[in-house]
């Protein structure tokens, strides 16, 4: 029988309410000796009780509310018991201290949400989900982590799994039928149809990554252009505060500089360059060279200009699939009249705060990579066994075209079904599992 855990949940600090868990077979009769009695209380039942150690009902540590919840109807399928106290740290570590002695284990990170894993109150994704919810910073991450939490991403998986199982059974029955070549239970064209469906099924949940990985680390934005057109000064008004060195020195910004800025519910990584023009300077070159990296692996290029339309000077070539040509310094261009025939320019004042144009449309091309229809993966061990499922199942096209026999076939079905199965954790390992749950907080 599993050991009955104990932790903190609430984060760690002073603060008006600290919430103990406690889960495991024994966690009623311990936290009764420690409060008030709960053998009878119902599940989902809240109580008023002084805090005392066992005994010793006078010596009171605090004045606090026990919430019950009973198997198998609680997060982790067990018995659990929520104590909410004061937030003082020595309440917290006095509480904990009781626990232990009267029984309890200190809980691993990630142990709790472990448990209801292992007690089929969820399956892996969801579990993961339970992180990604708490790790939330915007709102298109928490709305995410709270559809892949409600299983979105299990119901997907099962249906596709359900498909699979039926034809891998009936490939696998012919295997059983060997010696009767003329028997054959799993129709080769309805196969081969069903393959073309899930292959491109599945490619379709691949290529949602990159929508999924924007939400959860950002939309990356480099801000390019030649030497002093005010990217730096740009990146510090983004941000709200002056996170980049500004000079009237050419070539001042030699590294590229990194902000996260959440705008209108999306995360932006907004990436300062360093100018873009022929240099010897061997320092400068290396940020130069950076700053074309960081160019290339942009989702949005923003490329400022200070030159007027028709200089004769030479822009720096800008390339990526989402530009956005800013001109800055609008307040020093005055009535001129050349700008009205500039179209695809935003005009914007770095320097005086003047960049709502600039930021309405960051929104607007977010919105648009990020407007990705049905189920969006967003986790790099669930991409990854995607990409193996459908390498999978485009070796059973494949072999279906060379006319292989049922037992290559089967091998392919296999892995397939493997690769998917491992998502959801209806196949996997205790080394996955600990790698998984290390990454928790303790007491969740």
């Amino acid at each position: 029988m599993p050991d009955t855990i104990a932790a903190i949940s609430t984060p760690y600090g002073s603060g008006g309410i600290a919430v103990a868990r406690v889960s495991g077979s024994d966690a009623i009769a311990i936290v009764e000796r420690l409060t008030c009695p709960l053998q009878s209380a119902k599940g989902y039942t809240i109580h008023h009780a002084m805090l005392h150690r066992a005994g010793q009902n006078d010596d009171i540590l605090d004045e606090v509310l026990v919430s019950v919840f009973r198997a198998p109807h609680s997060f982790t399928g067990e018995d659990v018991v929520e104590i909410a106290c004061h937030g003082s740290l020595f309440i917290q570590q006095e509480l904990l201290r009781w626990l232990t002695d009267e029984g309890c284990r200190l809980a691993k990170a990630g142990e709790f949400t472990q448990r209801a894993f292992l007690n089929g109150k969820m399956d892996l994704t969801q579990a993961e989900a339970v992180a990604d919810l708490i790790a939330s910073e915007t709102k298109a991450e928490k709305d995410l982590a709270l559809s892949h939490l409600r299983g979105g991403i299990t119901t997907e998986l099962d249906a596709l799994r359900e498909q699979l199982l039926h034809f891998t059974s009936l490939v696998e029955l012919e295997l059983d039928f060997a010696d009767h070549e003329e028997l054959e239970f799993a129709d080769r064209s309805e196969l081969s149809a069903l393959s073309v469906q899930l292959s491109q099924h599945l490619d379709r949940l691949v290529k949602s990554f990159r929508a999924g990985n924007a939400i959860k680390n950002g939309i990356a934005v480099a801000i390019v252009g030649p030497t002093n057109a005010g990217k730096s000064t740009l990146l510090n008004a983004l941000v709200g505060e002056d996170r980049a060195i500004v000079s009237d020195i050419e070539g001042t910004t030699r590294d590229t500089i990194e902000e996260r800025v959440v705008i209108d519910g999306i995360l932006f990584r907004f990436i300062d360059t360093a100018g873009l023009r022929e240099t010897n300077d061997t320092i400068e070159s290396l940020g130069i060279e950076r700053s074309r990296k960081a160019m290339e692996q942009a989702q949005i290029v923003v490329a400022v200009s200070d030159k007027e339309p028709g200089a004769k000077s030479q822009e720096p070539e800008v390339s990526g699939q989402f530009v956005i040509q800013v001109q800055n310094k609008a307040d020093l261009l005055g009535d001129h009249t050349a700008w009205a025939a500039v179209k695809d320019r935003i005009l914007i004042s770095a320097k005086n705060g003047e960049i709502e144009p600039l930021r309405q449309e960051l929104v607007r091309l977010a919105k648009e990579q990020l407007n990705h229809n049905g189920t969006i993966i967003s986790n790099t061990r669930h991409y990854e066994a995607l990409v193996r499922a459908k390498e999978a199942i485009e070796r059973v096209q494949i072999g279906l075209q060379d006319g292989l026999s049922g037992e290559f076939l089967s091998m392919d079905l296999q892995d397939c079904l493997n690769a998917l199965g491992e998502i959801t954790g209806k196949i996997t390992s205790q080394e996955v599992l600990n790698n998984i749950f290390a990454k928790f907080c303790i007491g969740k």
